[in-house]
């Protein structure tokens, strides 16, 4: 689960820089996009102004050609011309594409040199977000992996401990059946529930049960997980508390047979408990505010007693 966890964390911060990426890249491709425009359209204009120019140009020395050729003077054509002739709609036209001409200016010279580089920064955001996907699809992979992995380990483990339980429950309520069950559809985020019943009651959920029920309960299901993966030693203080006699005789019974593999520290104040240990320790005070550890082997005990 700590690794599912920082991976997550990982494929969050993966996800973050890849959207932060993005936003660069299509911000950077708008403002190309736009000075590809601009530039454009300044070529067309620029363009169409220059040709417009060289027609009139043309057509001007056209007409001074002519007139040459026929021998006159264009001066002196302009004086007789009638009054019909235009000449300010010339003029005013003429000055109108200057004006336009003159407009176009400054032209950006770079223009090309930066197209350039933005390109080459759009290849490299477009590197980068190759990377990022990659990355990203390897996470994603190994997250599939592991929760695989999971649900199938925790389905064996579940199945294992469950077995444990209904066959340690009825050894210690004497009869009686219980079993775990799943609260949810998936395996990764279920709770487990404990079902139970005692002899001759109905089957309940464990908060149901009575104070030495529950106890008995828990029992079972902390050694089925010991029969399971057994710990080098397990503490358990005054289960035996809330336990009649004969509860407390079959659940010495079942600490004394899983000994042999777990070695139990038990607190208890319950004389049947005692009677099932190999080793007493306890604590007295002879004298007021000094403890005392006293220890007994009860094996030895015993063999000095019958001597």
């Amino acid at each position: 689960l700590k690794r599912r966890v920082e991976t997550e964390g990982r494929l969050g911060e993966a996800r973050a820089r890849l959207q932060g990426l993005e936003n660069d890249y299509r911000e950077k491709d708008a403002e190309r996009q736009r000075a590809i425009q601009a530039s454009d359209d300044i070529r067309q204009d620029l363009e169409r102004a220059r040709l417009r120019q060289q027609e009139v140009q043309l057509n001007a020395r056209n007409l001074q050609t002519q007139v040459e050729e026929l021998g006159g003077d264009v001066a002196t054509l302009a004086e007789t011309l009638s009054e019909e002739a235009d000449v300010e709609a010339w003029s005013a036209e003429l000055d109108t594409l200057q004006i336009k001409i003159a407009r176009l200016e400054p032209v950006n010279l770079a223009a090309i040199q930066e197209f350039e580089e933005e390109q080459k920064r759009k290849e490299y955001l477009d590197s980068q977000n190759d990377d990022l996907c990659s990355a990203l699809t390897t996470l994603e992979n190994a997250i599939a992996k592991i929760d695989r992995k999971t649900r199938t380990r925790f389905k064996e483990t579940f199945e294992r401990v469950n077995k444990g339980v209904q066959e340690l429950f009825p050894r210690l309520f004497g009869g009686g059946h219980a079993y775990l069950e799943l609260t949810g559809e998936d395996l990764l985020t279920t709770g487990v529930g404990i079902m139970a019943q005692p002899p001759g009651k109905r089957v309940s959920s464990l908060h149901l049960l009575s104070g030495g029920e529950k106890a008995l309960t828990a029992v079972a299901f902390v050694f089925a997980i010991f029969r399971l993966n057994p710990a080098p030693f397990c503490l358990l203080d005054e289960v035996d508390a809330p336990l009649d006699d004969a509860n407390v005789v079959r659940f010495s019974t079942m600490v004394r047979e899983m000994s042999e593999s777990v070695q139990f520290i038990v607190v208890t104040h319950n004389k049947i408990t005692m009677e099932m240990a190999r080793q007493l320790s306890g604590v007295t005070m002879r004298e007021p505010g000094v403890s005392r550890l006293v220890q007994v082997d009860i094996e030895e005990a015993a063999a000095l007693a019958a001597s």
